[in-house]
């Protein structure tokens, strides 16, 4: 491995201005005016891996095209899929965008860019890893990738690919970075992922919109009416007063709780970092617990009536709102959506009508720490960083894991290298020069560790 970490210090420039093409690429998958940009973010993806000696093509789907790529050095040795996303998500709010979030800049050691974190630097930290591997001949194993477009979106077209496509992306695990790190000082590995169940609310009223002082008082206001309904889905205690939500969840252990509890950030520079005062948690369990290892219910927008400059004084035809619910083992996206929709609409009064539309969802998954993948991946941490990686679980979702393996059989690994303080999501995302190299530093010693171990398995 020594040639090979040679070759990444000598081409750590180089590497950093090829990001800096891929970043430039508006790759909105959500907006169809840049389906031009996602293709030919796609073939730049390509590109890429077959300059680095991989055999790579673009694939189409219904939707935005999928990359797949592959290295087959020896078909007896075990063969690590590598998945990744080369899609973005939207920019809004651009006037919060301190410079424009397609021309990555670095400041103050980060790269500011749309996707800088989620996930073009991150997945393009395992394209220079493999360029260094098999340029110096020491990729150990076989490395097959699949890079989609349509994560920010759901990956609304990924299953039925991998669905018809079994055979080609056969392999023994899957190796992702799309999740964060404690800090840089506390390495750490995501062991766990919440699901997702995603939801869009529409309360109607009257058939047109009404002059407030004309019928206010006589005619249900959809949008009033569709704040109580929210209201109501959580007490006062923090827990999800929907019946049936909590039948199927998994509680974590006191073992579990107390081992992860070395994750939590401290409170105050978390609320400082966040520009609140205090945090929130259903009772019985931390702030950090709440956002990791329990199921929430979230408002992510609501909308109706008037919202322009100035005045104007109506009563609202339709109120809308769009509500997400993070799932833990056990609990499954389908049910869930069932049992919302079925409450949403029988909580509403007669005076309104209401619709529920389903929008993307996805399993929670939980990875084993006794795994050869996460024994593997720590013991490649613990050679770069010189320190054991901390297993964490994940408040967000990444559907794909538990589709991977149902549909491969097989698990994933999550080694990331973003923090949480990237604004993926946000204007001004970032991610860390030293995260980029770093990972990709770290990204040969899971092939050579996972390799290892794999080989004594057999």
């Amino acid at each position: 491995m020594q040639n090979t970490q040679q070759f990444l210090n000598e081409a750590k420039e180089r590497f950093l201005s090829e990001l800096f093409d891929l970043l430039r690429i508006p790759s909105i998958s959500a907006d169809s005016l840049h389906a031009g940009d996602v293709r030919k973010t796609a073939e730049f993806v390509c590109e890429s891996l077959n300059k680095v000696g991989l055999k790579a093509q673009v694939f189409e789907t219904a939707g935005h095209p999928v990359v797949y790529a592959e290295k087959i050095v020896d078909q007896n040795k075990p063969t690590v899929l590598v998945y990744g996303h080369y899609d973005v998500q939207p920019v809004d709010p651009i006037e919060l965008w301190e410079t424009a979030p397609f021309e990555p800049q670095v400041r103050d050691g980060k790269i500011y860019a749309r996707g800088s974190a989620d996930d073009k630097g991150q997945m393009f930290m395992h394209v220079k890893a493999l360029e260094a591997l098999i340029a110096t001949g020491e990729l150990p194993c076989n490395v097959k990738c699949i890079i989609e477009g349509e994560e920010e979106i759901g990956s609304v077209h990924l299953e039925s690919f991998v669905e018809a496509n079994r055979e080609l992306l056969s392999a023994d695990v899957v190796f992702i970075s799309d999740t964060s790190m404690i800090t840089n000082d506390t390495p750490s590995i995501t062991v766990g992922l919440r699901g997702l169940s995603y939801l869009e609310v529409t309360v109607t009223g009257p058939n047109r919109d009404l002059h407030s002082g004309v019928y206010g008082g006589a005619v249900a206001n959809p949008c009033n009416v569709l704040c109580d309904m929210i209201a109501n889905l959580k007490d006062s205690e923090g827990r999800i007063t929907i019946p049936g939500f909590y039948d199927d969840v998994a509680e974590v252990s006191e073992f579990e709780r107390t081992a992860a509890s070395v994750s939590h950030p401290v409170i105050e520079e978390y609320s400082a970092d966040l520009g609140v005062q205090e945090l929130v948690c259903e009772s019985g369990y931390t702030s950090f617990e709440s956002a990791t290892i329990r199921p929430t219910l979230d408002v992510n927008g609501i909308w109706g009536g008037y919202t322009g400059e100035g005045a104007k004084t109506v009563l609202p035809s339709i109120a809308r709102a769009k509500i997400s619910m993070r799932l833990v083992p056990n609990q499954t996206s389908k049910n869930i959506t069932e049992i919302v929709k079925a409450h949403l609409v029988a909580m509403a009064p007669k005076t309104v009508s209401v619709e529920v539309m389903e929008h993307h969802g996805g399993e929670p998954s939980v990875t084993p720490i006794d795994s050869l993948e996460y024994k593997a991946a720590s013991l490649a941490m613990e050679k770069t960083f010189g320190k054991l990686p901390v297993p964490t679980r994940c408040g967000g979702s990444i559907p794909i894991v538990a589709m991977f393996k149902h549909q491969l059989g097989i698990q994933s690994v999550l080694m990331g290298f973003g923090l949480d303080s990237d604004n993926i999501h946000s204007p001004n995302e970032k991610y860390g020069v030293w995260n980029f190299y770093k990972g990709i530093e770290t990204i040969p010693w899971f092939y050579h560790f996972y390799t290892e171990q794999k080989t004594q398995e057999k």
